[in-house]
């Protein structure tokens, strides 16, 4: 099983709210999806379904609410290519309309060598830099990141993601006992902040069984069982 940080009660239902927004937008689906890793998953969290300005702006406005709860400070926010780009602008956009006006920047995958030139658009890379993505699956793109992000001279100190799968990772093929987000906190030395955790998802399940989602709860807390991380 997950050990479980502690959360103020205003996160737990930032969580929920934030489980039900997935489910009612298509985002989060249920079933049987075969993961990067290889395993059958009883759920799919695809953030590229956050398709249109309603459902981008309230994404946005989940982050920077999970980002104040988190109390995490930094100077901007990058966002890596491709899913980090429109997701960085959006919660960079939502912060200063509650009031916390950031610079923000993203990578291209390939650098130009006309105009600006380089691989970084945006604001200079300086101070200590929010990386913001959707999920972590292995942290690699986190790695990717910080390179970048210590190439040009700034501090990588901390990620924003939606969903924290709380799975074993895995490395050349083989299953490791933590996950991408405690590789990314533990070993690269970043907070992480996640809008909700697979605990999220079981507890949603959980209290809407009457709705036909028992099975499913059943289905992904067995998953959990066998590939969750301590």
């Amino acid at each position: 099983m997950v050990a479980e940080s502690a959360r103020s009660a205003g996160q737990d239902q930032l969580a929920q709210d934030f489980v039900q927004f997935s489910v009612d937008a298509g985002v989060l689906r249920f079933g049987e999806f075969k993961t990067k890793a290889g395993r059958l998953s009883p759920y799919f969290f695809n953030a590229g379904l956050f398709d249109d300005g309603a459902k981008l702006g309230r994404l946005a406005e989940f982050y920077a609410k999970a980002l104040i709860a988190s109390g995490i400070e930094f100077d901007m926010i990058f966002g890596p290519a491709y899913k980090g780009i429109p997701l960085g602008a959006a919660v960079a956009i939502e912060l200063a309309r509650l009031g916390t006006n950031v610079p923000f920047a993203y990578n291209r995958k390939e650098a130009k060598d006309h105009g600006e030139g380089g691989s970084l658009v945006g604001a200079p890379l300086k101070g200590r830099v929010l990386i913001v993505d959707d999920v972590m699956s292995a942290g690699t793109a986190a790695r990717e990141s910080i390179a970048l992000i210590q190439a040009a001279g700034a501090t990588p100190h901390a990620v924003a993601i939606a969903l924290d799968r709380q799975e074993m990772a895995t490395e050349n093929g083989r299953d490791v006992p933590h996950s991408a987000v405690q590789y990314v906190r533990d070993q690269l030395g970043l907070q992480v902040c996640a809008i909700a955790r697979l605990a999220d998802l079981l507890q949603y399940l959980s209290q809407h069984s009457s709705e036909g989602l028992a099975a499913h709860h059943e289905r992904v807390l067995a998953y959990r069982k066998r590939y969750g991380v301590e």
